[in-house]
């Protein structure tokens, strides 16, 4: 009895000692499950796969208006002004007369040369008979060679004096006309510096009034010489055509000027003081919104890309050394990191010259979950980005 007690104690002991060796093999099988994770989902991103395009590249040049043609007004013989016929600010027409002087004195003056010259002319006439008579009679011994000789000097004496009367006539009639002051252009005139019963004179330095043509009216444009030098440049790199001579402007408010210029010339030296170039443009100014010396902003049109590669600006990162990157995927799903060149910022996009070529697909959301290397699923996203002008 006793050893059949003792019998089936032992086969307990026996059955308790499997299960705690089992125990801590089942623990190790369950741990070896854990340590082996199921593999992560790839990162989906958003590329926008490049495309070359034709964009003209404008630049924004500041500028002052400044008047076409202008006529400072001065008087040509001196007096008391008698009249003023212009209201100033207004419109005047060429050869329109704007003051009178008085006239009386260079009246007198041209009736005394006029009656000089009515004289002389006498005088030839008579000069003139005596030398033809003295050429006849010379011939038939009536009178000596002398005497012909002094009539017909006498005859060119007084023709002389017919010609000299006759310029000093005509002085004195430009004098009597220039009592009236006449626009010498048409435009717009500004204050008048004298009122009537002013004395002037013909050799004063202040001018009476100012006359501008302010339609057309240039607009004096400033580059830098760098980015002339950088135009150029550019305008040799292939695939590049010269921009319009087209301009718009921007006025100072903000506003958008409803006319179109054209630009005419570039200067031919840089100033040293600014080291800028000028460039004139021409703006027709029909209703007199632009004046003289106002403050503008004209777009210019420097030149055409042909094959231009544009990228969101999403895309473009910067290195620890400042330099333009960008991740790109590659046929096999994996980012790759590329160094890229960007000339200038178009709208939401930036110009790239170098590093990207067409066809490759441009990270543009999601980049900073991915890194070189990392395999993702890329997701077009192109049509969200517009076309930069």
């Amino acid at each position: 009895m006793v050893f059949i007690i003792f019998k089936e104690n032992w086969m307990i002991i026996q059955t308790l000692k499997s299960l705690l060796i089992l125990i801590p093999l089942l623990w190790l099988g369950c741990s070896d499950n854990k340590a082996k994770p199921a593999p992560l989902p790839q990162v989906e991103v958003g590329v926008y796969t490049l495309t070359s395009q034709a964009i003209t590249l404008s630049r924004e040049l500041p500028g002052r208006t400044k008047e076409t043609v202008i006529s400072e007004i001065r008087p040509q013989v001196g007096g008391i002004i008698q009249a003023r016929f212009f209201e100033e600010g207004s419109i005047v027409k060429k050869d329109a007369v704007l003051y009178q002087i008085d006239p009386a004195s260079y009246q007198a003056a041209f009736d005394e040369a006029k009656a000089a010259l009515k004289n002389a002319e006498a005088t030839l006439e008579s000069s003139r008979l005596k030398s033809e008579r003295y050429a006849d009679l010379v011939k038939l011994e009536g009178v000596s060679k002398q005497d012909t000789e002094d009539a017909k000097a006498a005859y060119l004496q007084a023709m002389a004096s017919v010609d000299e009367k006759n310029a000093a006539l005509q002085s004195a009639r430009i004098n009597l006309d220039y009592t009236k002051i006449k626009a010498p252009i048409s435009g717009r005139i500004g204050t008048s510096s004298v009122s009537v019963g002013a004395l002037v004179s013909a050799s004063q330095t202040t001018a009476l009034a100012t006359i501008r043509t302010l339609d057309p009216i240039y607009v004096d444009l400033t580059q830098s010489s760098t980015q002339l030098l950088k135009l150029r440049a550019l305008l040799a790199q292939q695939g590049i055509k010269k921009g319009s001579t087209k301009l718009a402007l921007n006025l100072e408010d903000g506003s958008r000027y409803p006319y179109e210029g054209t630009l005419q010339f570039q200067e031919i030296a840089v100033d040293e003081s600014t080291g800028s170039v000028t460039l004139r443009a021409t703006f027709p100014n029909p209703d007199g919104i632009l004046l003289p010396g106002m403050y503008v902003r004209a777009l210019m049109d420097e030149a055409v890309n042909e094959k231009a590669l544009l990228v969101p600006q999403q895309g473009i990162q910067r290195d620890p050394k400042g330099n333009a990157t960008a991740f790109i995927v590659t046929s096999e799903n994996k980012v790759e990191t590329r160094t890229v060149k960007t000339e200038r910022a178009l709208g939401d996009m930036w110009l790239v010259s170098s590093g990207l070529s067409v066809g490759d697909k441009v990270i543009v959301e999601g980049s900073s979950k991915v890194r070189t290397g990392s395999s993702v699923k890329a997701v077009d996203v192109t049509t969200t980005f517009g076309k930069a002008q």
